[in-house]
């Protein structure tokens, strides 16, 4: 089991950051590796709510369907694979943080499986380093 926690703080309100981090369709814009994430549920975002994603790490692809499992609006998204290369649990908080700006955490929860099982250290640290970069991407949008 892998598990990575990232914790930072943009200078944009939650009412402004939380909706661009719920829609699927803006992860290609600041996550590496991510291809396509296409809604397969009708809007707006709600608890049952679901979506495809396409993606790679470490060269190989990874696709996906996701479910929202909990649903805050404005505050708490979590979502888990329902199919996928890699099962997936990702929980998102967003609360107001200091200055007027927005203090995110994510929670990523992960079981590898097949030959990168073996290397769960070595693939929780990648990991962990590719999420802290997509992170700074984010916030980087919101702080300019």
């Amino acid at each position: 089991m892998i598990e990575v926690r990232v914790n930072i703080d943009v200078a944009a309100p939650p009412d402004v950051v939380f909706p661009y981090w719920a829609e699927w369709s803006n992860n290609p814009d600041w996550q590496t590796g991510m291809q396509s994430c296409e809604w397969t549920s009708e809007p707006p975002l709600r608890i049952s709510s679901t979506y495809d994603q396409k993606a790679s790490f470490l060269g190989r692809p990874i696709v996906s369907s996701f479910e929202v499992v909990e649903y805050e609006p404005g505050t708490k998204l979590r979502i888990r694979t329902t199919k996928s290369t890699l099962p997936l649990d990702i929980t998102r908080h967003c609360r107001p943080g200091p200055d007027g700006g927005t203090s995110l955490e994510v929670i990523i929860r992960g079981e590898p499986s097949g030959i990168t099982r073996l290397f769960n250290p070595l693939t929780k640290r990648m990991v962990e380093r590719n999420v802290r970069a997509d992170y700074q991407r984010l916030k980087a949008r919101f702080d300019a």
